[in-house]
């Protein structure tokens, strides 16, 4: 018999059989989750900008407060943990009817953008019967768009979207086996990126009779495949149908998973904290004294006997006390700091990039190919990192560090970049020692090249317009990197949260991170739109009357200026905060992550 270090065992870092069906309805729940996403976040802002140029950037940031729901959930996810109903189960009791109001508001709003009372003319090519507003073109619809109505009810399908990720990260928390656990965050990446990947991706491509007539027909046709309306129809169908399906063909029911008999998708496990990595010698870092003191420990104990009892449970004053002892605990205080501020660097480039280019005139349906390419990239190497951010591969890393030795921390680091070679060396200075967030420093940098590839992007765009194949592959190696590397940031940070999280908390621990992350690369969205607009200066054309309105020439971008502001910010942030603190972090005891 080989030993167990020859041959190490294949479960311990794949995902575990019988955790398939409940991986693959994590993946589902969250696949619903990236459809109201991939339309707010990316879609709609899309759309208003390659329809009407004029668009600006301030109205553009003004739309991004749609999103914010998905950012600040954390303030009623104790409701979601704390009431439900006893028949149902703690996560169904809000998945059920959240997923089917969402899908009953996603065919609503379908025929309000149907009859244009939502987004007027955005379905003008579609309407082949109407020929009542024949005579209008598109100028005059987006000219009767109100952003403030559109942001209002897109706000509201996040809200719920919000809601029911919630309830989804509370059930990923225990759905799975304590070896698979890592794997949350990978039907989290699968999911939401499938989702996101079809809302925003496929529909602008399908959408656009250009890329249609010029890919996918014979005899060009003057709409697209798919219409705004007849596509939120189709998620609204979908949501309902697979709200059915969890609520007639799953349960929450602990005994039911113990039954080898039943192939149906079941069922949670007992709510149980996931086999965590131990560090032989605790970091120079926080002290745990706060952690172990007798009032806290008395307090933990009352928090036990709440959660056997079901009228306690439902006590939502206590959920929100314990959520409050939580954000203060010192590590967490700092991780949230990280959260809030790290995504600041690459802000401008993810949110504008695209937008500018679509300004300059770089047709949408070649844009959206440039995503099509990407997409699979992200769902193959997402597996990967999430393999490489396992707790397995932590392990082993850290037995073969000095971290066991008297020695300090510091001198080992030293004495090991003497005697390591020069990519050694040039790892150490870029990401420090390895980690279980090595992958999430490594995606930081990553993305920071591809905000300076952004620039380079827009200044050499063709002048007369004509897209050449050395420029398009420029365009699609910046947005590949730019992407890969996000989800590369969102996968390590994620399974890193699945493994600090109490689950004695249920999704608040977890949504609280989650929440914190959302909202670093939120809040900076409607400044950067509008640093755009401060610094930008187009030409002015006198109209009748001589009335001087803003023009569509740039004289000055204020595009550049914006990303290397926030670049520079970036690489302070990166090399004086991001990589050492992180570095610490990831060293940290479980005990130093719970209240």
């Amino acid at each position: 018999m080989p030993s167990s270090s020859t041959k190490p065992k294949p479960s311990q870092n794949a995902l575990a059989k019988e955790d398939y069906p409940r991986f693959f309805l994590l993946v589902l729940l969250y696949f619903l989750q990236g459809i109201p996403v991939g339309l707010t976040f990316g879609t709609i802002p899309f759309l208003l900008k390659s329809i009407a140029k004029e668009t600006s950037f301030a109205s553009l940031g003004f739309f991004s407060i749609a999103t914010y729901p998905y950012s600040l959930k954390i303030f009623w996810s104790p409701i979601v943990d704390s009431l439900y109903f006893k028949k149902l189960g703690r996560r169904r009791s809000w998945i059920i009817p959240i997923q089917f109001i969402s899908g009953l508001l996603l065919i609503i709003f379908s025929y309000a953008i149907k009859h244009d009372y939502i987004f007027p003319g955005i379905d003008s090519q579609f309407n082949f019967n109407n020929n009542s507003d024949s005579d209008k073109t598109l100028e005059d619809y987006v000219s009767n768009i109100n952003i403030n109505t559109l942001t209002f009810y897109f706000g509201v399908l996040i809200f719920l979207c919000a809601t029911q990720d919630i309830a989804v990260d509370g059930w990923a928390l225990t759905i799975l086996s304590q070896k698979s656990i890592s794997y949350a965050s990978t039907a989290q990446t699968v999911g939401l990126n499938t989702g996101y990947f079809l809302s925003f991706t496929v529909f602008i491509a399908m959408n656009s009779k250009d890329f249609a007539n010029k890919y996918l027909r014979s005899t060009p046709l003057e709409h697209g495949l798919i219409s705004l309306n007849g596509y939120m129809k189709f998620a609204g169908i979908l949501y309902i149908l697979t709200t059915l399906y969890v609520m007639f063909f799953t349960t929450e029911n602990v005994k039911s998973l113990h039954n080898e008999n039943k192939s149906h998708l079941p069922t949670i496990l007992n709510e149980r904290p996931p086999e965590f990595i131990t560090i032989e010698k605790e970091p120079e870092f926080y002290s745990t004294d706060s952690l172990t003191s007798n009032s806290n420990s008395n307090s933990n104990s009352n928090f036990k006997k709440a959660l056997s009892n079901n009228d306690n449970l439902s006590n939502i004053k206590l959920v929100y006390k314990n959520f409050w002892k939580i954000l203060n605990l010192k590590n967490i205080q700092i991780l949230s700091i990280i959260h809030l501020f790290s995504k600041f660097a690459f802000q401008c480039n993810e949110s504008s990039t695209n937008l500018k280019l679509l300004e300059l005139g770089f047709k949408r349906e070649d844009l959206a190919v440039t995503v099509l390419i990407d997409f699979p990239f992200e769902i193959i190497f997402g597996y990967y990192v999430a393999k490489w951010s396992s707790d397995v591969n932590h392990d082993l890393r850290i037995k073969d560090n000095d971290l066991s030795s008297n020695s300090n921390s510091t001198t080992n680091t030293n004495s090991r970049y003497y005697r390591s070679s020069l990519m050694e060396r040039i790892n150490l200075f870029l990401v420090g020692e390895y980690g279980v967030l090595t992958p999430w420093l490594y995606g930081f940098l990553g993305r920071l090249v591809a905000a300076i590839m952004g620039n380079f992007v827009l200044y050499f765009f063709p002048e007369d317009g004509i897209i050449t194949k050395k420029y398009f592959l420029l365009v699609i190696l910046q947005h590949l990197l730019g992407s890969f590397m996000s989800t590369v940031q969102f996968v390590s940070i994620s399974a890193f949260h699945s493994r600090i999280a109490d689950p004695k908390f249920g999704g608040t621990y977890m949504t609280l991170l989650n929440t914190l992350s959302n909202l670093g690369g939120t809040w900076p969205r409607i400044i950067i739109m509008w640093m755009i607009s401060y610094f930008s200066i187009y030409d002015m054309v006198l109209e009748k009357d001589n009335v001087a309105t803003l023009g569509t020439t740039i004289i000055r971008d204020g595009y550049y200026i914006t990303n290397i502001i926030c670049i520079v910010i970036g690489i302070i942030l990166y090399f004086g905060y991001f990589k050492y603190i992180m570095g610490k972090l990831q060293k940290l005891r479980i005990n130093m992550w719970r209240s």
